[in-house]
């Protein structure tokens, strides 16, 4: 039955009314119960919510809070022992707190869950497919648009029906999902997710705050330096003879003019079009001036590295530049929006993309605490190669990170040998500490062997590693034999890892969690198809990245659950706020005076969440406090 509870202006004749003291009764005793909002738009910041759905597959009961506070159900939302199930909850989560001051706790994601359960499958994840695939139901979505823009307007009857079925639905659906979390074992990788969404909830609510005079700066000198590359790309033109088809003749002006400055060069830098007719006059093969083919030629063309760079340049306008500040709400803060799983498990974000942010702290600098407040941010320390170190078992590995040793130079070491050795000066750093140090040979067989150690956490083969170094493909396979041959543990676990997904259609990442990824394109007799080594390759690379980005990704976002816990329990919401995570890393706004205390107890608890997972103790916490946000 649907209940409809509103002021006696705006109700319906057509639905049961009732007052808000009623659904706190029929809530109260409830162990779960379906929850779900309408809203005015879906901006949080600015946005209100007007309509409060709550209920259970009997009886559904909506509110209109524009005119009936939530309050009474405080204690009911915040309670954790009585599931709330959302779709989507982040959206719902962030309206509740912003125009009911509630913070929702005993959450289960209907959308979470299911990305859980068919992660890797590519099916659908919207209300409306989950309702079509577990209830056969067609949802009617285009309701939703009628809440857009709706101020003192009483509520039509197809609206508060559209609000009632979303509740009813969720009910049926969470009922629905449970075989196969049981099924496939997946009850820890789903709690962990459910419990994570409140974090990530928390950093989109609390936000970023832009020093928006220091980033208009940034964006003044990419401009200027795009400009200046663009004006040397066509001067190198007019310098090459080879390219003077795309060169005009002479324009009229005036006899102390340079002749150079009179010719006019023909080509549009930003059509790949143009561009790859260029290119094409030095290398006849080029059949397009992607990323890839670029990297690949732009150390032995000038031309192509100066147009390389200057694609970044552009791409740094662009992603950086007016269309940014798009993203900057009333509040002067940018509030991202978190992809909590991709199908190895890591998170991503858009609108903005935070995770893009340019690796040197200009950009980054520009995010600044409040006054009297600092960044407090901790990372692990080589986080994917702890996971490797850990899942092989390799001896050196896990020697070279017990000891503090520099995992890259003890790798390049036995990987080159007496080349090596013999390439040491005489103040060696690593020779005498096994530290990193800066013999020039040092640094670049370093460097080699660094690309295949991180290179392994995303399934790289010789065509990569071979375009990352500026090498043949011949001495990039090579290069990889030595490094397995080094290391036969490595080896042996990446192809158990990449065997177990040919064979058995899906890989898993690490226990506890144990999170699932299926391989559409695999079926039963897949290695005895021909034609199928290209499915099987994919099928091997994604099965050896998985469980090594998966496990991360699900360390530090158990990491995330034991912060905003701590924060919680310890009542420190006014002292310390969550505001990003980017990969290994985890950033909090915290009270100057506070920051060390919060900085301590953060590195204590990344590290219990890391030891979770890679359970020798070795994975380590760095912490850093700044003024800004830092990498």
């Amino acid at each position: 039955m649907i209940y409809f509870v509103s002021n006696t202006n705006s109700l319906s004749p057509n639905f049961q009314s009732c007052t808000i003291d009623d659904v706190v009764i029929y809530c109260a005793d409830k162990k779960v119960l379906g929850v779900d909002t309408e809203t005015e738009g879906f901006d949080f910041t600015c946005k209100k919510m007007i309509m409060f759905q709550i209920g259970d597959a009997d009886n559904q009961y909506i509110i209109d809070t524009r005119f009936v506070s939530i309050e009474p159900l405080r204690k009911i939302l915040e309670s954790k022992e009585i599931i709330k199930i959302f779709h989507n909850a982040k959206f719902d989560y962030k309206f509740i707190k912003k125009w009911a001051n509630i913070t929702c706790e005993g959450i289960y994601d209907t959308f979470l869950t299911e990305l859980v359960i068919s992660c890797g499958k590519s099916l659908g994840y919207g209300l409306k497919d989950l309702c079509k695939r577990y209830l056969n139901v067609e949802l009617n979505k285009e309701v939703r648009n009628l809440f857009i823009g709706l101020t003192g307007q009483p509520f039509t009857d197809d609206q508060i029906i559209y609000g009632a079925k979303d509740v009813e639905y969720l009910c049926k659906i969470k009922d629905l999902q449970q075989p196969d979390i049981e099924r496939y074992k997946l009850e820890n990788v789903v709690q962990l997710e459910n419990e994570a969404v409140k974090s990530f909830a928390d950093m989109e609510y609390n936000g970023l705050e832009l020093d928006v005079e220091s980033w208009k700066k940034l964006e003044d000198l990419n401009t200027d330096k795009a400009d200046t590359l663009l004006n040397q790309l066509d001067l190198m033109v007019k310098q090459d003879k080879r390219l003077d088809k795309f060169v005009a003749k002479y324009i009229q002006a005036d006899m102390f003019t340079p002749v150079e400055d009179l010719r006019k060069i023909n080509i549009k830098w930003t059509s790949p079009k143009q561009v790859l007719e260029v290119f094409q006059t030095l290398l006849p093969d080029l059949d397009n001036v992607n990323g890839k083919a670029m990297y690949k030629h732009r150390f032995k063309f000038p031309l192509i590295d100066k147009y390389v760079k200057y694609k970044e340049a552009m791409k740094l306008c662009t992603s950086y530049g007016d269309a940014f500040f798009k993203n900057l709400k009333g509040d002067n803060k940018i509030h991202t929006s978190f992809h909590q799983i991709l199908d190895t498990g890591r998170v991503s974000s858009s609108k903005p993309n935070m995770q893009q942010i340019p690796a040197d702290n200009s950009f980054r600098n520009c995010f600044t605490a409040p006054e009297g407040w600092s960044y407090v941010s901790a990372d692990y320390s080589s986080q994917e190669l702890n996971v490797i170190a850990f899942g092989s078992k390799d001896p050196v590995w896990l020697k070279a990170l017990e000891e503090g040793q520099d995992l890259h130079s003890t790798c390049a070491e036995l990987v080159y040998g007496d080349k090596w050795i013999s390439s040491a000066e005489g103040d060696c750093a690593y020779l005498s500490r096994k530290l990193k140090c800066n013999c020039p040979m040092h640094k670049k067989l370093r460097t080699n062997v660094k690309t295949i150690n991180f290179g392994l956490a995303y399934g790289m083969g010789p065509n990569k590693l071979a375009d990352t170094l500026n090498i043949s493909i011949d001495n990039a396979k090579i290069l990889i034999e030595k490094y397995f041959e080094a290391f036969p543990a490595i080896k042996g676990f990446l192809d158990k890892l990449g065997n177990f997904g040919k064979r058995y259609g899906y890989i898993k990442t690490f226990p506890p969690y144990n999170r699932k990824r299926w391989f559409t394109n695999w079926y039963p007799r897949i290695w005895d198809n021909k034609s199928s080594s290209m499915e099987l390759g994919s099928i091997e690379r994604a099965s050896k990245n998985t469980p090594i980005q998966g496990a991360s990704a699900d360390m530090t976002k158990k990491a995330l659950i034991l912060l905003r816990d701590l924060i919680k329990q310890n009542k420190l919401e006014n002292q310390v706020k969550l505001v990003m995570t980017v990969h290994d890393q985890i950033d909090t706004i915290c009270e100057t005076s506070f920051a060390p205390s919060w900085g301590r107890l953060m590195k204590m608890t990344m590290e219990e969440a890391a030891n979770e997972i890679v359970t020798n103790g070795l994975l380590k916490a760095e912490v850093s406090i700044a003024s800004c946000w830092e990498k």
